[in-house]
C-alpha cells in the first residue's frame, strides 16, 4: 500500500469517527470469515459499521477527534465497530456475540461520546433497555401527571350527572 492510499484510508476513517457516536474495539483473533460475516450482518442492522483497520493507522485517525481514547486498545489483532445511531444496539450485538461466540472474541474497549469505557461498561450498556423502551417509559412517565389530572377534572362532573340522577330518583318514588 502506498502513501497515498494510506493517506486516504485515513482521511476516510477519520471522517467516519468523527461521525460516529460510539467507537468498540475486539479482539477478533481466532474468528472465522463466517462468524465475522454474521457479525457484520448482525452489526449492519443496527446500523453499526464492523471493521478490521490497521491500528498504526487508526491511531493517526483518531487524532483530533472525540474517540482518541481508544488507542491505548490498539494492540494485536483488532477490530472497530462504528456506531452511528445507537450505541446501545451496538453494544447488545458485540456483547451477545461475545458469549455466543465458540471462539474467543472479547470487548477490549469502547468510547461512547467522548468517554472511554470497559467491557464491563459496555456490557452494562448492552444490558439497557432500547432507545424506543427508553423513550416509551419516559413518554409514559410524562402523560401519567397529565392523564391523571384528566380523570379527576371528568370524575367531578360524572360525580355531579350521579347526584342528580340520585335527587330524580328520589322525587320520582
Amino acid at each position: 500500500m502506498n502513501k497515498e492510499t494510506k493517506k486516504e484510508l485515513v482521511a476516510e476513517m477519520h471522517e467516519k469517527l468523527q461521525r460516529a457516536q460510539a467507537i468498540f474495539a475486539a479482539d477478533f483473533r481466532g474468528m472465522t470469515v463466517t462468524q465475522a460475516e454474521a457479525l457484520r450482518v448482525e452489526l449492519r442492522k443496527a446500523n453499526v459499521e464492523f471493521k478490521v483497520f490497521k491500528n498504526t493507522l487508526l491511531e493517526i485517525a483518531s487524532k483530533g477527534t472525540d474517540k482518541e481514547g481508544i488507542t491505548p486498545f490498539l494492540a494485536g489483532p483488532t477490530a472497530i465497530a462504528l456506531s452511528y445511531d445507537d450505541p446501545v444496539a451496538a453494544a447488545k450485538v458485540l456483547s451477545k456475540f461475545s458469549k455466543d461466540a465458540t471462539t474467543p472474541f472479547t470487548l477490549k474497549a469502547g468510547v461512547l461520546t467522548g468517554k472511554t469505557i470497559n467491557p464491563s461498561d459496555v456490557q452494562a450498556l448492552a444490558d439497557l433497555p432500547s432507545r424506543e423502551v427508553l423513550l416509551a417509559r419516559m413518554l409514559g412517565s410524562m402523560q401519567a401527571p397529565t392523564s391523571n389530572f384528566v380523570r379527576v377534572l371528568a370524575a367531578v362532573p360524572g360525580g355531579f350527572v350521579r347526584v342528580l340522577d340520585g335527587i330524580r330518583a328520589k322525587k320520582a318514588a
